[in-house]
């Protein structure tokens, strides 16, 4: 089985993957639905605060219990190719990487792009307010390393097609790799 991890900044177009995905029939996993869902399950209001509160408790001690449940998804889905979205450090890389090959795969946008998409997306747990607090727990996660070290890299200032059409030709590229 090939992973494909997916990281990226908040708003920076890691859902591309997932379009992508869902046109190829390519099974795709995030961590951050993995949270809202715990977040619904729990009947609390899904909000930045309670969404944050689920995501560092779900982390664990480790930094890697999302990411096991993640894993064990994809492994359960028992196809060549999957893609997972939402990892923030290298030890849960790592961790993907001693049951999986592994291309990880960084959405990159300027801060400003990012900030005005979340402010146009509207999912219940983005704000303005909530950029700032949400980059920078992002940032004492770890995600920074994974961006720095990924194997490609997604410019995404352009069009959505562009990205895709970008995103496209590396999963190509490396799925026969």
């Amino acid at each position: 089985m090939k992973i494909f991890i997916i990281v990226g900044m908040p708003a920076a177009g890691k859902n591309i993957a997932r379009v992508y995905a869902e046109t190829k029939g390519i099974p795709y996993f995030a961590t951050g639905d993995l949270v809202r869902h715990e977040v619904r399950r729990r009947g609390l209001e899904p909000d930045a605060a309670n969404t944050a509160l689920v995501s560092t408790e779900m982390r664990g001690k480790d930094g890697l219990g999302v990411t096991r449940l993640a894993l064990a998804e994809a492994e359960r889905a028992a196809k060549p190719i999957v893609f997972i979205e939402g990892m923030r450090s290298w030890p849960e890389i790592s961790l993907v990487r001693e049951s999986a090959s592994v291309v990880v795969v960084a959405f990159i946008a300027p801060r400003l792009v990012r900030r005005s998409r979340i402010m146009e997306r509207g999912r219940s747990d983005d704000s303005v307010e909530a950029f700032v607090e949400r980059d920078e727990r992002e940032l004492a996660y770890g995600v920074a390393v994974p961006i720095a070290l990924a194997d490609e890299y997604v410019l995404n200032t352009g069009s959505i097609d562009n990205a895709m059409d970008v995103f496209g030709c590396v999963v190509r590229r490396e799925s026969t790799a």
